[in-house]
This record gives C-alpha cells, structure tokens and sequence, in this order.
C-alpha cells in the first residue's frame, strides 16, 4: 500500500500533478467546490483531476477493475487535490523555477511508453485533454517534488546508530530466502529441444552439445515468489540437484533447466540489511516530516470546502 506521502510525490504523471487554475472567463458560483486562499478550484478541475488519475490508473487496470479503482479513490481526490495546490501555492512563493527541458523530456518518456505520439494524442482525447495539460500538469509536479526536496526530505536524516538499533530490535525479520541456481538452455524449435534435454539428461556435457545444437545459456539465482515465471517457478523448484528438465515453452521459445545448486535461508548481517533498514527509517522519517509541513501549511492557509459530502473542513 502507498502511504500518504508517496501517494502525494512519486506517481509520474497524476497522483502528484495539480490542478489547473480557472479557465479564463466568467465561472459561475454554482462550479466553485472549494477556495485555498486565493484560488478557486472548481467542478471542472476535479473531473479533470479525476481523469488525470483514470489515465495514471490504465496503466494498471483494465474495463470495470479500472473503474472500481476510480470510484474507491473518488471520495479522496478533492482532499489530494486541494493539498497539491497548497504546495504548489509554497513552491511559487518560495520562487522555485523549473528548467523546461525536464518537462519536454517527460513529455516524451510518456509517449514512448504509449509506444508512439498518436496512441499518446489518442488517449489524451479519449479523456478530453490536450498535451498543453499534461505540460502543466507535469510542471506543476516538478515544482512540487522541488519543494518538498527543500523543504522536507533534505532536512531528513538517518544516523548509523539508529540502523543498528533497528537491525537489533528486529533482525528475525531479516532472513534471505531459499534460492536456487539454475542453468537455463534456450532453444527455438520444439524437436531439437526434446532432443536436446534427452541428451543432456544422458550425461553428454553442455559444451559438447552447444557444438551441435543452436543454444543460449544463461544462470540464474532466485527465491521462489519473486522473479520468476509462474511456469518456470514450478519447474524450477520441484527439480532436485544436479536433475535436467523437459523443454518447457513459453512464447515462442523452448526452456531447459538445471539446477545447480540449492543455498539455503539463512540471517542476513547488520552490513548486508543496513541498505534496506535506511531505506525504511528515511521512508518513515519522511513520511513524518511531510505529514507535519503540510499540516503547517493547512494551518496558516485559508481552505473552504464547498462539497456538501466532503470530508474537508475549513481550516480558518
């Protein structure tokens, strides 16, 4: 589960995208949900915010699995939506500048995860939006990383003595798992993979064999429930030291394996989990850290929440 403050930073596009300010021209009180100091943020901004997290989401998500997502966050994003602008209100205050390249270089991040610019320019329309939005969006979301880089996670810190008392409070949790090592043989045709494994299985040695047949071969170590293939987990651990598989296919391609070795569980050492534990107190720390600015900024800022089935209350 993301936390809060992943939820407000770390989403590439949306999650910590901010809202667009009024579109020029008259807006009628009726589309005005909520004020956050000087600025209004409207019906039209919300569904746009709310479109903005259904495109992040399709990523993930498909049909109904997709909109269930949406409407379980729905009741959250005016919340979201009203804290992005408040930290985007400290970043402009604080006169923090973003250098344009990044955002053109996002830009196109994007659209080669799309695959090209017209599916990219397909699903902005599929939403009603244009590229400008995701330009501001994607502006709005530098400002706020950089503002957050200053004034919250460059103050966070943690000390070697804090990871040694956490490693000795809790170093049952710190276990590496079973792993095995493998030998993997690709092949492309289905008849010389047969052949191949009952040759292999004969005892003719690998060297000998790659001679005669088209191979690759690759080693691998994993855990099982981690890296692998469902399939090829299920091969994997169910061979014993030293035993050869049957070809498995999966996409095309014919699969060998052997496994080499078995290495048990086994504690990990202060040194070895010091990197995760960091990782962890630095995530809480900070996670803390945010929590308590932004409910500094809420404090000294003017919010009024128009939404009768809000979950927002004024501050002032």
């Amino acid at each position: 589960m993301l936390t809060r403050y992943a939820k407000n930073v770390f989403f590439i596009l949306v999650l910590a995208a901010l809202c667009l300010p009024p579109a020029a021209g008259k807006v009628s009180a009726q589309d005005i949900i909520a004020v956050v100091n000087n600025e209004i943020i409207t019906q039209k901004d919300l569904n746009d915010f709310v479109n903005f997290t259904r495109m992040q989401y399709a990523r993930d998500y498909k049909g109904e699995e997709l909109a269930k997502k949406i409407e379980e966050l729905k009741p959250d994003l005016l919340n979201k939506l009203i804290e992005d602008v408040l930290i985007l209100q400290e970043a402009k205050r604080k006169n923090i500048v973003i250098d344009e390249s990044r955002v053109k270089g996002q830009i196109e991040e994007i659209k080669r995860e799309y695959g090209s610019d017209a599916r990219f320019q397909q699903a902005l329309r599929q939403q009603g939006l244009v590229q400008a939005d995701v330009e501001t969006r994607l502006r709005n979301q530098l400002l706020t990383y950089s503002i957050i880089q200053r004034e919250v996670k460059s103050k966070v810190i943690v000390r070697p003595e804090e990871v040694t008392v956490f490693y000795n409070r809790n170093s049952d949790k710190f276990i590496s798992p079973e792993e095995r090592e493998v030998t993997v043989i690709t092949l492309e045709n289905a008849d010389q993979a047969k052949t191949f494994a009952y040759h292999f299985k004969a005892g003719q040695k690998l060297e000998d064999l790659a001679t005669r047949y088209p191979i690759s071969v690759n080693k691998l170590k994993a855990a099982k429930g981690e890296n692998l293939k469902k399939q090829i987990e299920n091969v994997v651990f169910n061979l014993g030291v030293g035993e050869i598989s049957e070809p498995l296919a999966i996409d095309a391609k014919h699969y060998i394996f052997k496994l080499e070795n078995i290495i048990p569980a086994r504690k990990l050492s202060l040194r070895e989990a010091q990197d995760q534990i960091n990782g962890h107190l630095f995530e809480t720390k900070m996670q803390r850290a945010f929590d308590k600015w932004l409910d500094e900024l809420k404090e000294r800022s003017y919010i009024k929440c128009l939404m009768t089935n809000d979950k927002i209350q004024s501050t002032k």
